[in-house]
């Protein structure tokens, strides 16, 4: 089957922009009969057939959002995305939901996929591998033609769009702050999201508190990786060579690895040793025994919040309305594995 080719690659090959090929397609005053001649064949030598849905998007919405998410397994994107839907249903809108499975890949082909006139706009975390690389052109040429985006979680500041956050410093340190007024001295962080923008900030949050009561930093506790099998291997190496009596872990699977780790080596928990984690999934609060004492992100807060100021911007009129970064508080929840 020959494949159908998209306004973008025909822009691309005749080195004009998509605007003005639409225009061209669309008999435009604007463009030059010559170009309108040039485009037209060209498109249809390249079986280009234009997308109904996506004609004439200023003035036509599909009353649908495009939701990209990391994981799908992760709790707290699943919290995210129902706060999401439940706004975007009481105003009208559906949503359609896409995996990157954290592949820069994937998201650029699903932010192209979709923004050929499927949505009206996007809510999406940022994947890791996109981080990793530093790599966000795909989210500029997106806004650039007249889509708009909303980051939340894992965001990119060198990008201009709306954005939902958590206060992930202040909460590292304040939840590194609740174990030493609990008497921990020797506390351990592990962070198997160490590619991740809030993974650094949890990371320095914690770092701050230390500094703050003037407990040195021992490099010897500090576990910074990018995958869990990593961190299990470097966590058993710790609890051999060292003792502690806290651990803070950046997210909700490294909580998990810390506790089983824990009552394998021993540790009588909170009496020994003291255990937060971050994010308040399923697992901490109701199937670990001891529970976990958690950072909770406040997933569909989030998502609503996400969900609101997109709508509210393809719903206004000013088109240079100012871009806005939505900060949601967070809560520390006190369960067993802490005293």
């Amino acid at each position: 089957m020959k494949a159908k080719a998209t306004l973008k690659q025909i822009a691309k090959e005749l080195n004009v922009s998509v605007s003005t090929v639409s225009k061209a397609l669309n008999d435009s005053p604007e463009i030059s009969e010559l170009t309108k001649v040039r485009i037209k064949e060209y498109a249809k030598l390249k079986n280009y057939k234009p997308n109904v849905i996506g004609l004439n998007l200023k003035n036509r919405s599909t009353k649908t959002i495009g939701v990209i998410i990391p994981n799908i397994l992760n709790s707290f994107f699943a919290k995210v995305f129902s706060g999401i839907e439940k706004y975007a249903e009481e105003n009208g809108y559906n949503v359609i939901i896409c995996i990157s499975n954290e592949s820069l890949k994937k998201e650029v082909n699903t932010l192209e996929m979709l923004s050929n006139g499927t949505i009206d706009g996007f809510i999406l975390s940022v994947s890791e591998e996109a981080q990793k690389l530093n790599e966000y052109n795909h989210f500029k040429e997106i806004i650039n033609e007249g889509t708009p985006i909303v980051m939340f979680d894992r965001i990119a500041e060198e990008i201009d769009c709306d954005k939902v956050i958590v206060d992930d410093f202040d909460s590292a340190l304040y939840a590194t702050q609740h174990l030493i007024d609990a008497g921990c001295k020797k506390i351990a962080l592990f962070s198997s999201v160490d590619n991740l923008s809030v993974g650094k900030l949890r990371t320095d949050g914690y770092l701050k508190a230390l500094e703050k009561n003037n407990i040195a930093i021992d490099d010897n506790l500090i576990l910074r990786t990018n995958s869990e099998e990593e961190l299990k291997e470097r966590a058993e190496i710790l609890f051999s060579n060292n003792t502690i009596d806290g651990i803070f872990a950046l997210d909700e699977d490294d909580s998990v690895i810390a506790l089983r780790i824990s009552l394998k080596k021993g540790y009588e928990i909170p009496e020994k040793l003291s255990i937060i984690g971050f994010a308040d999934g399923i697992l901490a609060s109701r199937r670990l025994s001891p529970s976990l004492t958690t950072v909770s992100q406040h997933g569909p807060e989030i998502g609503e919040a996400a969900a609101k100021l997109l709508i509210d911007r393809l719903e206004s009129k000013d088109e240079k309305l100012p871009y806005k970064t939505t900060v949601i508080k967070t809560e520390l929840r006190l369960r067993e594995s802490t005293k």
